[in-house]
């Protein structure tokens, strides 16, 4: 005798196997595009400090404001840092600009917010005539640049992407 040329599959296989490809075609086809995970991480700083404000993002970078600073921004994926916050005020800083900065450390880097204020405060006030006018420190696992000329100060917080 000769054997079918096609086999048949089982009942239960045969009622499941479409019902399957039609709900993996839809959750493909339903999936929500994913944002910019610099616009996420900007939009729960804004919920989370008082004053600040997400302006608009434009290549990896989202631009905040906020009354205490200049400038204020967030940086993704640069070709040595996962992440970066700037932030720009006048050379005489004032309390509200550290509170600022060290809330925004914290919340970005998951750091505690003493740790974080401490460091940044420490880097911005350790410039002047010994130290220079450009100040690069490392804490807490973060690598901390400040700098100031005649009317600004400046201060660049970031981690590594290797860590």
């Amino acid at each position: 005798m000769t054997a079918p040329l096609r086999r048949r599959l089982p009942f239960g296989i045969r009622s499941t196997l479409p019902a399957a490809l039609i709900a993996l075609a839809t959750a493909l086809t339903a999936a929500p595009a994913h944002a910019d995970p610099c616009v996420d991480i900007a939009k729960q700083l804004a919920g989370q400090i008082d004053g600040l404000k997400v302006n608009f993002s434009a290549a990896n970078i989202t631009y905040l404001t906020h009354p205490a600073a200049k400038e204020l921004s967030l940086g993704c994926r640069g070709k040595d840092y996962s992440i970066e916050l700037y932030a720009k005020t006048d050379r005489k800083m004032k309390p509200e600009f550290f509170n600022l900065v060290g809330s925004a450390t914290a919340l970005i880097f998951t750091v505690p917010k003493d740790d974080a204020v401490t460091g940044t405060s420490r880097c911005l006030k350790r410039m002047g005539i010994l130290r220079g006018n450009t100040i690069t420190m490392r804490y807490r696992r973060l690598n901390l640049e400040c700098t100031r000329n005649r009317t600004d100060a400046s201060i660049t917080v970031r981690r590594g992407n290797n860590e």
